[in-house]
């Protein structure tokens, strides 16, 4: 159809310059036959073509600026003004909650004494009030990057709470040693910070025992009000069996980045409930939609530590 209109108005153009030229050569004529004869008839049909050439060349400019709009309008995208940050209009706006999660790459022969270290170390913080922190899980991966620990911290009251956190534990003489005698077993460590989604649960504590999924997204830039619109309806189908543990977006580290943390009692129970989703109405709707906004995605199974509130 496209084609079709572009053809109809070059063809127009063409046609509307042959006209002007051949009127121009008129013109040229008539002036030369009012001298020849001094014709008032002739003069007044000379006046007449003077004004078809102009018509003709208005039309021809006004067809050349609707081509190049008609164009324009097929590869530009209006983009309607926004009035507030993703993370403002994804988060709980009433809670100032902060996440940071930490992925720990540990030496495949520290891994027993690495968690024996921070099952130590890390509960005591966790308990301790003077740090407005909690840990709501520590975790090793089971299926996925091998020999990995994965910590998920909240902090309450934002990125205050975190500044706090940061600046006390600086003076905590065992977290100054459980730093430096952790960092020998490492092979290389990463965190994010993180806000939660409005529409998912908050972690809490549960009971065991229970296998972890933590799945990944790197989303397409622009694209998380797109991702949160689809899983504010999508979660609803997958609360059934209480699978739902939390999820996340990232503010820094890797950007664009979702994490959603689900609970299951083995994995047969996970392929039961992820299979059982397919046959509510609705599901294939949310997967057929939200596929295209992803650029990467990754699947953690875990097993909980001893000292993970999340069992």
């Amino acid at each position: 159809m496209a084609t079709g209109v572009l053809q109809r108005v070059s063809g127009g153009l063409g046609r509307a310059k042959n006209r002007a030229h051949s009127v121009g050569q008129l013109v040229l004529w008539a002036r030369w036959g009012s001298r020849q004869c001094g014709c008032s008839v002739f003069l007044s049909r000379c006046s007449f073509t003077l004004a078809a050439v102009r018509f003709y060349r208005q039309v021809s400019a006004a067809a050349t600026m609707i081509q190049g709009d008609w164009f324009k309008s097929l590869f530009v995208r209006k983009v309607d003004p926004r009035k507030d940050a993703h993370s403002n209009l994804l988060t709980k706006n009433e809670e100032s909650n902060l996440y940071k999660v930490q992925f720990h790459n540990v030496k495949p022969e520290c891994l027993d004494a690495y968690n024996k270290l921070c099952e130590d170390v890390l509960p005591s913080i966790h308990a301790d009030k003077y740090y407005p922190c909690e840990l709501v899980g520590t975790w090793n991966t089971w299926y996925g990057e091998q020999d990995q620990a994965v910590h998920l911290w909240r902090y309450r009251g934002g990125y205050p709470a975190l500044t706090e956190v940061m600046n006390k534990l600086r003076q905590n003489k065992e977290f100054t040693a459980y730093r430096k005698e952790r960092g020998k077993m490492l092979l290389s460590r990463r965190n994010q910070l993180l806000l939660e989604f409005s529409f998912w649960n908050e972690p809490v504590p549960r009971k065991g025992p229970n296998v972890y999924e933590l799945r990944s997204y790197q989303l397409r830039p622009g694209t998380m009000i797109e991702w949160g619109n689809y899983w504010a309806r999508a979660i609803g189908y997958r609360q059934q069996n209480r699978e739902a543990v939390g999820g996340f977006f990232s503010q820094i580290g890797s950007l664009y980045m979702v994490h959603h943390l689900w609970a299951y009692k083995d994995l047969q129970s996970r392929e039961d409930t992820r299979n059982a989703v397919w046959q509510q109405e609705g599901w294939h709707e949310v997967v057929y939609y939200t596929v295209p906004l992803i650029q990467h995605m990754e699947s953690r199974i875990m097993i909980p530590t001893k000292a993970s509130p999340l069992q």
